[in-house]
């Protein structure tokens, strides 16, 4: 009944808000005499309010048509690579013949659609070859189309790295983080070719257990049972789903204002105030974000159930007891070739601090050079993969990992400042490889040898192991001298007017300084040369 509830309130509400629209637009006309008086502003600015609060928000568009790559602009075309009854995968074809890292970003299925990344796609693009999950709404899927569980939503993710085919990287944001990892691990353990070279987990509930937010203590201290009778609803009639058990997108709606409710109230008190003194470029911003995020999508009762119980109530993931089909155990320990990153914002109320850094415990027999960490000081749940520190911080980050495990570009680009990498230090990624500390460590102080020519170039120094450092040690091991009390390489000389006597003395010294190890540089002689023929001349 709460569904039907809702659609009546829905209709109810239409010829109100269709009023107060007409009244905004009668009141700001410039037609109207009193449209410049105070009381008129702020009465439209109360009906545009109004209007925009109880707006039905369908699903957004994308709207991605261009990106920069290399510094010019390329046009980008949306394109349905493969359809799916619950999802279809979507890919940003940008107008370049560039390879990129593949990336598939597995969007949220958990009220929103996969617009809310919207920033996070366009971020990413100039440096990848972006595709996407876009799940589809529960309620305009036929209940004759079949059922849809959390199972399902690992099929196809596995279905959709196949289809992207090898070298591919996979980006998990919030929820997916659960069946993206349990994805990899049966493919790991499949021996699967397609394996992904690296996952990133964004702000994902891993580990339920630590640091619990509020919707995980909800979880927590409710039975499923009671989640079965107290949200669940059937789809009413008017919607191509008609019928089918879902989890409604308003009651996730509901949910995420309650948890924020006094910062939402204040921007729109702003947005009021915003409309009464006539700042559009604040109002309309303020218009897109509500707009986006009061667009909400209905979740299969099976899927929503499931998730509860599997992630939030039993952490089956990470107690290492989660079961694909019933039958099969999810094997973490097995993933060895998927480079693993998270990331966590400091301020998340979604999923805590250390939820999503648990990733690492249970990847056990992944190396520490294939694992980073990162926390975003400053940044909540949203801000994790939205905004101006995700593009300027965490998006760097995350664009340095994956290129950094593509087979064919090992080295690390510079997309991180030194100043951002230098104030990250203390959430960088686990201990490096023996091989990189051997290369990065301070040799042991040997005697000076003779000075050599400043016009020569010293030969690049080598690991323990007889191979060249890899760039990041080589900056290491450049910026630090062989010895601590090295000599400085010897000083360009000029020359001057002497006597004969001492450009005698000196070219004596010149001569007895000959040995067959070093030789004396053409730019030095020359000086000496010149000192030798003076005193003949002038005698």
């Amino acid at each position: 009944m709460l569904y039907q509830f809702n659609e009546m309130q829905k209709m109810a509400l239409s010829p109100v808000r269709m009023a107060a629209q007409f009244y905004s637009q009668i009141l700001k006309s410039p037609f109207n005499p009193m449209s410049e008086t105070a009381p008129a502003q702020t009465m439209a600015a109360g009906f545009d309010l109004f209007s925009e609060t109880t707006q039905y928000h369908g699903k957004p568009a994308f709207g991605l048509t261009s990106t920069k790559i290399d510094m010019r602009t390329v046009a980008v075309t949306e394109e349905i690579l493969h359809r799916k009854t619950f999802c279809q995968l979507k890919h940003f074809k940008r107008d370049t013949t560039r390879k990129d890292p593949k990336l598939l970003i597995v969007a949220p299925m958990s009220g929103h659609f996969a617009t809310l990344l919207r920033g996070t796609v366009e971020t990413m693009m100039p440096n990848h070859d972006v595709y996407i999950t876009d799940w589809r709404d529960a309620a305009n899927v036929p209940v004759y189309e079949g059922r849809f569980d959390l199972d399902d939503y690992i099929d196809y993710i596995i279905d959709y790295i196949d289809i992207l085919g090898p070298d591919t990287h996979v980006m998990a944001v919030c929820q997916p983080g659960v069946p993206v990892t349990a994805a990899v691990a049966l493919m790991s353990e499949d021996n699967n070719p397609n394996v992904p070279l690296s996952m990133t987990l964004m702000g994902s509930p891993i580990d339920t257990r630590r640091h619990p937010t509020e919707p995980c203590k909800l979880a927590m201290t409710h039975s499923i049972e009671w989640f079965e009778h107290t949200v669940i609803n059937h789809v009413p009639l008017g919607y191509p789903g008609a019928f089918r058990r879902v989890y409604p997108g308003f009651l996730q709606l509901s949910g995420f204002v309650s948890m924020n409710f006094g910062r939402h109230m204040e921007a729109h008190m702003k947005q009021f105030d915003h409309l009464v003194e006539g700042d559009g470029d604040n109002a309309d911003r303020h218009r897109a974000f509500y707009a986006e995020y009061n667009a909400v999508m209905d979740l299969t009762a099976e899927y929503y159930l499931q998730t509860i119980e599997t992630v939030f109530q039993k952490q089956a993931l990470a107690k290492g007891e989660m079961m694909y089909r019933g039958d099969r155990p999810v094997r973490t320990d097995l993933i060895k070739k998927t480079a693993l990153m998270t990331v966590e914002g400091e301020l998340d109320d979604i999923s805590g601090i250390g939820q999503t850094v648990a990733a690492h415990d249970i990847c056990s027999n992944l190396p520490d050079s294939m694992k980073a960490h990162y926390e975003q000081k400053g940044v909540g749940h949203y801000g994790v993969f939205n905004g101006s520190k995700f593009n300027s911080e965490i998006a760097p980050r995350i664009s340095d990992f994956i290129l950094n495990q593509e087979p064919r570009n090992r080295a690390r680009l510079a997309l991180v400042s030194e100043k951002s990498k230098a104030n990250g230090a203390a959430k960088s990624a686990p201990a490096k490889p023996a091989a990189a500390k051997a290369a990065t460590a301070k040799p042991t102080a040997r005697k000076a040898p003779a000075p050599k020519p400043a016009a020569k170039k010293a030969a690049p120094s080598k690991t323990m192991n007889g191979k060249k450092p890899t760039p990041k040690a080589s900056k290491a091991s450049a910026a630090k001298p062989v010895t601590a009390k090295a000599s400085p390489p010897p000083a360009k000389t000029t020359p001057k007017k002497t006597t004969p006597a001492k450009a005698a003395s000196a070219s004596a010294t010149v001569k007895s300084a000959k040995t067959p190890v070093a030789r004396k540089p053409r730019a030095a002689a020359k000086p000496a040369t010149r000192a030798r023929r003076q005193p003949a001349k002038k005698a």
